[in-house]
């Protein structure tokens, strides 16, 4: 296994660009560990600077045009830091590349939580700054809020992806496209296979946007943002040929559309299962709509992301019937 630490020279800050140069190379089927970053500014650092990991504060200065870290400085695009991009092997144009999710933990002691102006499925009822910093007990595995209240964690990564077509340019982070990216999807955890198109020689694989729980929606932008390390398998799969991200668990399909329109979300998702369906079984196009309506579950992945979430789970117990 390689192991990919959170250094500046290996990370990079708010875009997703196939012109990023790769920081790491592994053989298809490979497992690599990521250390991530949250996705936050220096004003979003908790009082007590012993919380920060050194690596976090050297990407802080390194990475932002000011050395600072502000809000003002960074760059055209947004506030996520990834870890990569990871060159897989023998990843071509057309092909897909497997992301077998094996293992996410807590590399931080503290996240936080914030509401943005005019951001948010609410903007414009919460239009001041607000911040809240959550203590991270990794013991426990809770999240202490300031009130006392803990919340469980379930960690996952916001943002998995590979590199966007290079006629795209540089595309910012916060939305998630067709590359994966910003996907804020609180089921694609540890157990999870993601499989994402390839547009780029190598794939170009990144992760970041660590979130220790979220509830589905994300509903005022931010879920409690912390860093984590991940533990991924990462193969090319020439025997497949997608257009957008999918995803699957030992027991279910999970189908995942984007769209500003969350109608279109939803009607994205739910056409991608009934092809899914029919691809893995041998009920017609009505039928698996029709089963689709019957045993699968739509959940609005996330609100705040300029492109919404909308994910359908499929229970593969019901492929074999007809």
């Amino acid at each position: 296994m390689q192991e990919l630490h959170a250094n500046p020279e290996n990370v990079f800050w708010g875009y997703f660009d196939a012109d990023t140069p790769p920081v790491l190379t592994v053989e298809s089927g490979e497992t690599v560990k990521i250390h991530t970053l949250p996705a936050c500014f220096q004003e979003d650092l908790p009082p007590d600077p012993a919380l920060v990991t050194p690596d976090h504060r050297r990407a802080i200065e390194a990475l932002s045009p000011g050395g600072d870290g502000s809000k003002v400085v960074v760059g055209p695009v947004g506030p996520h830091m990834m870890t990569g991009p990871i060159y897989v092997k023998g990843a071509m144009p057309g092909d897909v590349l497997q992301v077998d999710i094996l293992e996410v933990e807590p590399r931080q002691d503290w996240g936080f939580c914030a509401i943005l102006p005019l951001l948010g499925t609410l903007p414009e009822e919460f239009t001041d700054y607000e911040r809240i910093h959550i203590r991270v007990d990794r013991e426990k595995r809770v999240g202490v809020l300031p009130w006392g209240t803990e919340v469980p964690l379930d960690p996952f990564f916001g943002i998995m992806g590979v590199a966007p077509p290079k006629e795209w340019g540089r595309v910012g982070s916060p939305e998630p496209r067709a590359f994966g990216g910003n996907m804020d999807n609180k089921d694609l955890r540890p157990g999870t296979t993601l499989y994402l198109p390839v547009f780029n020689e190598g794939a170009l694989f990144s992760a970041g946007d660590g979130h220790g729980c979220q509830g589905h929606g994300e509903v005022c932008i931010t879920a409690l943002e912390t860093a984590l390390n991940g533990t991924f398998r990462l193969t090319v799969r020439k025997d497949m040929s997608i257009t957008q991200p999918f995803a699957e668990t030992p027991d279910k399909l999970m189908t995942i559309g984007l769209n500003v329109d969350l109608d279109e979300a939803a009607r994205q998702a739910v056409r991608e299962m009934v092809r899914l369906v029919c691809e893995r079984s041998s009920l017609t196009r009505n039928e698996a709509y029709m089963l689709c309506s019957l045993v699968a579950d739509l959940h609005v992945t996330q609100l705040v992301d300029i492109n919404k979430g909308v994910h359908m789970l499929f229970p593969k117990a019901y492929l074999g019937r007809r």
